[in-house]
């Protein structure tokens, strides 16, 4: 997939491109190669595979949430920036906080941002779940969003605290997501989320599979979640 081509399956999906914002993930793309010689951000570094299955895979949670209105989201575990980066140049207008626990990455970012000018854009060097325990963070969001960070069951424990009373819980994963979302049932009821909708869909080019996963926040969470740094992946709620 390249750059024109990643335009236009985007257009498909109802999301047109200007000419600033192709400029704007062409430059993501040469800071990204460029940076990942230094830190380790990704794998993929061949164009078509980022603008595919970096690019395009990350701003896919729009088709199945709108992201036209006022929304201010939280990343937990961007990595590179994604979901969170490719959304806020489709969506200016949104409020992007990321959380990520590795110092470099934030450095990345943070320089990322700058090349890119982006606004009401802002980086913690953090666990989610110290970030989680803020009481200026937590249930502060209208999405928090994560992509292959963890198991579902574990990424519950991480994200749920973050998400306000009605907002939303956008988990981006591979194939084979319903095993782990019975696993998590029981963990998501628990942290007062409710199972809206899975969307699965293939990737324009390559083919692959990913789901998209939507949890609504119905209830509170209780304040003992989430439960000190590494707890959650060690032993996730059942």
């Amino acid at each position: 997939m390249n750059a024109n081509t990643f335009a236009l399956h985007l257009k498909e999906q109802g999301i047109h491109l200007s000419e600033k914002q192709l400029e704007q993930f062409h430059i993501y793309y040469e800071t990204l190669v460029e940076w990942n010689e230094k830190i380790n951000l990704t794998a993929l570094t061949e164009e078509g595979d980022v603008y595919e299955k970096h690019f395009f895979d990350s701003i896919s949670a729009a088709f199945y949430y709108d992201f036209n209105k006022p929304v201010e989201i939280c990343d937990v575990g961007s990595g590179a920036g994604f979901p969170s980066i490719p959304l806020k140049i489709c969506y200016p207008h949104i409020k992007v906080t990321i959380v990520d626990s590795l110092k470099k990455r934030i450095h990345f970012l943070n320089q990322l941002a700058a090349d890119l000018d982006l606004k009401d854009i802002a980086f913690y060097h953090n666990r989610a779940e110290n970030f989680g325990k803020n009481a200026s963070y937590r249930e502060n969001f209208d999405v928090v969003s994560a992509r292959a960070v963890a198991r579902m069951s574990v990424l519950a424990e991480l994200c749920l605290p973050l998400v306000k009373k009605n907002g939303v819980f956008l988990a981006m994963k591979g194939s084979q997501v319903n095993e782990e979302l019975d696993i998590a049932a029981s963990a998501i009821e628990i942290l007062g989320g409710n199972l809206r909708d899975t969307h699965t869909f293939i990737l324009p080019e390559e083919k692959s599979e990913r789901s998209i996963v939507i949890v609504d926040k119905k209830r509170k969470t209780p304040k003992k979640y989430p439960r000190k740094a590494g707890t959650p992946n060690k032993d996730p709620i059942e």
